[in-house]
């Protein structure tokens, strides 16, 4: 495990504390796990632009031709 030193504005330091305190996890793990959601979110914004760039409308529009147009059972209506 790496150690790193960030200096904080002292009005975020104290409500991470906060969190960290309700959430009944320690400052290193609260930081530790909002660190590793911002990365997913970046990582998934990434690929989502990635299978974009791959996109086909007619592909798309092929797929959907071979949805049946029928009425959905009645359960599933709104």
């Amino acid at each position: 495990m790496s150690a790193i030193t960030v200096r904080l504005p002292e009005s975020l330091h104290r409500a991470v504390r906060e969190m960290a305190k309700k959430e009944g996890v320690s400052i290193n793990q609260f930081i530790t796990l909002a660190l590793a959601e911002k990365m997913a979110a970046l990582a998934t914004e990434e690929y989502l632009e990635a299978r974009a760039q791959r996109a086909s409308r007619a592909r798309f529009e092929e797929a959907l031709a071979k949805v049946p147009d029928t009425a959905p059972p009645e359960w599933d209506q709104v």
